[in-house]
């Protein structure tokens, strides 16, 4: 069940991609952010008041700190794409795997065995061969804006792995990240200017950033909680996976035989991954 709620969770951020891809071109980043977040907000406010559920939380702190890194990892990830061409952006952010492992062995000392470890390393091996990043001489700031995105990236996902262990439900999370958001993203937009004028479709692709987003959050959350964080790092490829045969279906990117071999290798440590945890737990933790 871990693995198919982190799939979903991959298939529901590359479908908020192809909405903030197609809406980056009108609205700003602090526009997205609280769109982002907002429709997440009045979404899980609806699911509180309907179930009866009580928001007050032992864990504050910890509620603001994950939503704190999370928001900056998203913002610096967009600056990442500003500075750098797509496809490498998007492989310095998943670095973040790596980063936690790393994190985990030397930080937490927790053990990573050899075949988690491999499969992490040939996961991150796939996505440079289907996205094929570039790096110029003068890239050197966006390269480091771009691994930042990949660092705080790996710090929410210990973040929400955290919140999980103490016993903070999947919806509660979600709200206090979803309503902190909503708060920088309509402060933000404040600053700058104001919100743009939408049309149908705007409305459309906005909220489809915003439920897609929202999904993805549940399902990530969810697959913490209740699994193995490498499992959980390692199928967090899938989103690029998935975005990839968004880019072949909608916008006719071209695919050629090395990106469809980085494909493969995406997924076969997935599904090595996925059988480590299912046969040796231990394995994969």
């Amino acid at each position: 069940m871990q693995a198919l709620w982190m799939l979903l969770a991959s298939f529901a951020f590359a479908c908020m991609g192809v909405c903030i891809k197609l809406s980056l071109g009108k609205f700003s980043i602090g526009e997205i952010v609280f769109f982002r977040s907002s429709l997440g907000w009045v979404l899980m406010q609806g699911f509180v008041a309907l179930r009866g559920l009580d928001l007050r939380t032992p864990y504050f702190k910890a509620q603001v700190g994950r939503a704190a890194v999370g928001l900056i990892g998203m913002t610096t990830f967009f600056a990442a794409i500003s500075l750098l061409p797509l496809a490498t952006a998007i492989t310095l952010q998943y670095t973040a795997p790596l980063f936690m492992g790393l994190v985990l062995a030397f930080w937490f000392h927790e053990p990573i065995p050899p075949r988690a470890a491999l499969m992490l390393i040939l996961g991150f091996v796939g996505i440079i061969l289907l996205l094929q990043p570039t790096l110029g001489r003068d890239d050197w700031i966006g390269a480091a804006v771009g691994l930042g995105a990949g660092v705080l990236a790996t710090l929410a996902l210990l973040n929400v792995r955290r919140l999980g262990q103490l016993g903070e439900p999947e919806w509660r999370t979600v709200y206090y990240f979803s309503a902190i958001g909503s708060l920088v993203g309509v402060v933000w937009v404040a600053v700058s200017g104001g919100f743009h004028a939408m049309n149908v479709r705007d409305t459309a692709l906005l909220l489809g950033v915003g439920g897609f987003g929202t999904i993805g959050q549940v399902a990530m959350t969810t697959a913490l909680k209740h699994g193995k964080a490498l499992l959980v790092a390692n199928l967090s490829y899938a989103t690029v996976v998935f975005g990839s045969i968004f880019g072949l279906l909608l916008w006719g990117e071209s695919m050629p035989a090395v990106a469809w071999t980085g494909m493969a290798l995406i997924v076969a440590s997935g599904m090595v991954m996925t059988a480590l945890s299912r046969t040796a737990p231990a394995e994969a933790d």
